[in-house]
């Protein structure tokens, strides 16, 4: 799917200097970075939904000791 995105001058260049240093594309990179931002916003939201649900009472939460005796069965 084509998409165009905006960067400013100074990321611009920084991206150039990359792929002259490296041979790959930008397109390499901008896939790669949106790649991992992907998996690294799909965590946040994750933690962020379960810190709510223990907020509201609604998930389990073991104390350290309950964890690691948990280990031992």
């Amino acid at each position: 799917m084509p998409t165009s995105i905006r960067l400013s001058p100074e990321t611009e260049q920084r991206l150039t200097a990359l792929t002259d240093r490296t041979g790959r594309s930008k397109a390499f990179y901008l896939r790669e970075m949106i790649e991992r931002g992907l998996d690294e916003l799909e965590d946040y939201y994750l933690a962020a939904e379960v810190r709510e649900r223990i907020r509201r009472g609604e998930e389990e939460v073991l104390t350290g000791e309950d964890f690691w005796r948990g280990l031992e069965a």
